[in-house]
């Protein structure tokens, strides 16, 4: 039997964003935070390298901001990024008070709020501003903030709660756009809820999960961005996705990303045979933007003909090595690579995407009662590259923005009530799960030979074929059958895919993620690519 659930602020994924948003909000206001699976399941656990934000006396504000705009290849929105880059250090104090363990410079340092603490170097930057717990600087801010959420009575936790899609006033017939809420499956009863909630948050990650190589865990399916879509929210710049240059290359290792600041420290990437190739692309070598890496990586590995390359940081001191990358050390020594006496062997794999639901600095959509955060939002700060841990601090500020806003207008947002239930009534059993797999495959596999690393119009034209007929099974699939967490995902990456492919075919240049053979040259002018939903209006 399915249930009606009413809370004050509902928020869609427990990753950094959604939980620093629920510990922002007062305790008096009612939190439902929901995830699709176990808490741990996003991308924030997994995060290695840090946070970037302002902490050092030689660094500045405007370094920063124009680091950022610098990998962002022209098209960054400059306030959202002088927004993000001035409430760092705040961000990160805040972090400190909650009790995240970060790596001390000197572990005698007192405990008096400054600081003092290590910051690394990624590519990128020009000053060393990532502040991070070892390198595992994710799993140390989630295990902090998911403790001090156990400790709140007022913030409720749901696991195995997948969210279908959102409910609007437009939706229900009713004058306005308003949110009010969710249609949620509960994966334990089978049942589809009903979630109402004076505001709604999405807070669901990115949708790396389009490829079929990836760093992400198996949740980036871009739920936030396709349940926005539907909803009449606009998207922006969905064709920037970035791929990590540097994932473990091993066929027991699912997903796992070798941290950026490696290289930050030291580490080389050569062929086979021994010889450095990052000199020839780009002067900085190793510590050039994402996107360069990824493209000589993904160049050379077609010119040879070869399954990987590989990033070296042997020449430094094994006991640094084990201190400074404990888990990098451990998860490569489980498959057999001692780092601290051979390279380790690595692949670009899709990481972060850049573009998503249209926000303003407070997070708010185009819907009012609906906010995105963290990696499902375009604010502008990544343009069109992500620098290096930029985006845990977009998290997090973003997040305490948008609790603030919130709260600012919880007096006069009422409580919905009276929605209707899931209507489940003209729906069967499926028994034709393969469909699922095979769907959920065959995307993946075009996504990534034909809206990769480098596209090419025809490519791209390929894609926009498929995808649309991947959508017509997968429509008619959700309307006959009872919806499953793999039909829901694979329903959103499909949305999310076409959004990408068509913003790709609109953009003829090549700008930072977006390489195109067609349209080699950047245009002079930067514009970013938003896509308008038939349901939106002004």
């Amino acid at each position: 039997m399915s249930q009606h659930f009413q809370h004050d602020v509902l928020i869609i994924g427990s990753g950094a964003a959604g939980l620093t948003l629920a510990l922002t909000l007062p305790h008096h206001l009612r939190i439902a935070v929901l995830s699709k699976g176990e808490l741990s399941n996003g991308s924030t656990f997994r995060a290695q390298g840090g946070v970037a934000a302002v902490l050092d006396d030689t660094d500045t504000v405007e370094s920063h901001v124009e680091d950022t705009l610098i990998a962002g290849a022209g098209l960054c929105r400059a306030e959202a990024v002088r927004f993000t880059v001035e409430h760092s250090r705040e961000a990160i104090q805040w972090l400190i008070e909650q009790g995240v363990p970060f790596t001390r410079e000197d572990p005698t340092a007192r405990d008096d709020g400054g600081f003092a603490f290590h910051l690394t170097r990624e590519g990128g930057h020009s000053h060393r501003r990532i502040i991070h717990a070892a390198d595992a600087t994710g799993a140390a801010i989630f295990k902090t903030l998911l403790a001090q959420a156990r400790e709140r009575p007022n913030i409720e936790l749901l696991e195995q709660h997948v969210a279908i899609d959102l409910i609007t006033e437009s939706k229900l017939g009713l004058p306005g756009k308003r949110c009010l809420g969710a249609y949620v499956l509960n994966r334990q009863s089978g049942e589809v809820d009903t979630y109402s909630a004076r505001f709604t948050t999405l807070a669901c990650g990115g949708a790396a999960k389009v490829y079929l190589y990836t760093s992400n865990p198996d949740s980036a399916c871009g739920d936030g961005i396709a349940m926005a879509w539907r909803a009449g929210c606009r998207v922006g710049n969905l064709e920037f996705n970035q791929f990590h240059p540097t994932c473990l290359y091993h066929p027991q290792a699912k997903s796992f990303l070798i941290t950026e600041a490696l290289r930050g420290e030291g580490g080389l990437l050569k062929l086979p045979n021994g010889e450095r190739f990052m000199p020839r692309f780009d002067s900085r070598a190793e510590l050039a933007p994402r996107d360069i890496v990824a493209r000589a990586i993904d160049h050379e590995m077609k010119r040879l003909g070869i399954d990987c390359v590989y990033l070296d940081i042997s020449h430094k001191p094994a006991d640094f090595i084990r201190t400074h990358f404990p888990t990098v050390y451990e998860r490569c020594l489980d498959f057999g690579i001692d780092i601290t006496r051979e390279p380790i062997p690595v692949v670009p794999a899709a990481h972060y995407t850049c573009g998503g639901v249209v926000v303003d600095s407070h997070g708010r959509t185009d819907i009012p009662g609906l906010y995105a955060i963290g990696e499902t939002s375009f604010t502008g700060l990544h343009g069109a590259n992500r620098m290096a841990s930029n985006s845990l601090l977009e998290c997090f500020v973003y997040a305490r923005s948008a609790a603030l806003d919130i709260l600012g207008q919880m007096a006069d947002a009422g409580l919905p009530n009276d929605l209707p239930s899931w209507d489940a009534s003209q729906v069967t059993d499926s028994d034709e799960d393969v469909i699922i797999a095979h769907n959920w495959d065959e995307l993946r596999r075009f996504m990534w030979d034909y809206v990769g690393i480098v596209r090419t119009s025809k490519r791209l034209q390929r894609a926009q074929h498929r995808v649309r007929l991947l959508l017509g099974e997968i429509d008619e699939f959700y309307s006959n059958y009872k919806v499953s967490r793999d039909l829901i995902e694979l329903r959103n990456l499909a949305q999310v895919a076409d959004l990408m492919i068509r913003s790709a075919m609109q953009r003829h240049e090549s700008r930072g993620l977006h390489y195109t053979l067609d349209y080699p040259d950047m245009l002079p002018e930067a514009r970013d690519t938003i896509l308008v939903p038939p349901t939106y209006a002004d």
